[in-house]
C-alpha cells in the first residue's frame, strides 16, 4: 500500500515542484498560460471525460450528490471557525468549500483509479465549480451577477458533456480523439501553474493559512466518511469521494476574492499555506481510498 500510495503522490508533487523551480528561476508571465487552460484545455478536459465511453453518468448520481453533500456540508462546518477565528465568513467560507479538486484532484484520480475514476472526477470537478461560479461567488459578493456563469467555457463543455453521456450521439472518432488530446494536455499545467502560484506563496497571514490548512481536509474527509454508507457507493466511488474530501483550498478561491477585493491576502495565505500542507493529507486519503 504505501508503494502504491508513493507511485500515485511523487509524479504529482514533482511537477508541483517543477513548476515551483521553473517560477522562482524564470519569474514568468502565466496569465496567457492560465487563460488557455481555462478557455480551452480544461473545457475539452472536461467535454471528454463525460462523453467518454468508459462514462456512466446515472451511475455517478450517487457520487455527485455526495460531492455536493461534502461542498456544502463544508461551508456549513466553517461557519463556527469564521465565528471563532473571528474572520469575515466571505474570506473564510469558499476556501473551505471549494477544494483543489481540477489541479491536484485529476491527477490523482487518474493515477489511483485509471480512465474510470478520472472521468468521475472530471464530474466533481464541474459539479464543484458549477457551485463554485453561481453560490461561492454570492457568499464572496451578494451583488453578483448569476448569468454570466453560463458564458463561462467549463460550464458550457459540462452541459455539452452532460447531454453526450445521456444521449451517446454519435460522433467521428478523429473528432473526440482531438479533443481528448487537447484536454490531456490541461493537468500536467494545472500542476506547473500550482506549482508557480506556491512561488509566490504570501506568509502575511500565515496563522490563518495553517488553520484552513488543517480544517478544509478534515473536514472534508469526515463528510465524506459520513455520507459514504448514507449514499451506498460502491468501492471505487467511495474512494474518489474521500480522496475528494482531503483535498486542500482550490486556487481559484483566490482568483474569485482579488476579483471583488474579499481580502485577497488572507486567501491568498489560506490557499497556499493548505496546498503546501497537502503532502501530510493526500496521502492520509489516498491510504483511507485505496483500502
Amino acid at each position: 500500500m504505501l508503494a502504491r500510495i508513493i507511485g500515485i503522490i511523487l509524479p504529482v508533487f514533482s511537477i508541483i515542484a517543477l513548476g515551483w523551480l521553473y517560477a522562482r528561476r524564470a519569474k514568468p508571465d502565466l496569465g496567457w498560460v492560465n487563460r488557455i487552460n481555462i478557455a480551452v484545455l480544461a473545457p475539452a478536459l472536461i467535454f471528454s471525460a463525460l462523453a467518454s465511453k468508459e462514462f456512466d453518468l446515472t451511475a455517478n448520481v450517487p457520487l455527485i450528490a455526495g460531492g455536493i453533500g461534502v461542498v456544502l456540508g463544508s461551508g456549513l462546518l466553517a461557519w463556527p471557525f469564521a465565528r471563532l477565528l473571528r474572520q469575515d465568513y466571505r474570506t473564510w467560507m469558499p476556501p473551505m468549500m471549494f477544494n483543489n479538486c481540477g489541479n491536484m484532484g485529476l491527477p490523482l484520480a487518474y493515477l489511483s483509479f485509471g480512465q474510470v475514476g478520472l472521468s468521475a472526477m472530471v464530474t466533481l470537478f464541474t459539479i464543484s465549480n458549477l457551485v463554485h461560479f453561481t453560490l461561492g461567488v454570492h457568499i464572496v459578493n451578494r451583488h453578483a451577477a448569476f448569468w454570466p456563469v453560463f458564458r463561462n467555457p467549463m460550464v458550457v463543455a459540462t452541459f455539452m458533456g452532460f447531454a453526450f453521456a445521456l444521449g451517446r450521439p454519435p460522433a467521428p472518432d478523429w473528432l473526440m480523439l482531438a479533443i481528448k488530446m487537447v484536454g490531456d494536455a490541461s493537468i500536467p499545467l494545472m500542476l506547473i501553474s500550482l506549482g508557480a502560484r506556491l512561488a509566490d506563496a504570501r506568509w502575511d497571514e500565515w496563522h490563518l493559512g495553517v488553520v484552513g490548512g488543517l480544517v478544509c481536509p478534515l473536514t472534508g474527509l469526515a463528510l465524506a466518511g459520513l455520507l459514504v454508507p448514507i449514499l451506498g457507493l460502491d468501492p471505487a466511488q467511495q474512494g474518489l469521494l474521500i480522496l475528494f474530501g482531503c483535498l486542500p483550498p482550490a486556487v481559484l478561491n483566490f482568483m474569485v476574492a482579488e476579483q471583488y477585493g474579499q481580502e485577497p491576502g488572507k486567501v491568498a495565505s489560506i490557499v497556499l499555506v493548505g496546498n503546501m500542507m497537502s503532502v501530510l493529507f493526500v496521502p492520509l486519503g489516498l491510504s483511507l481510498a485505496l483500502r
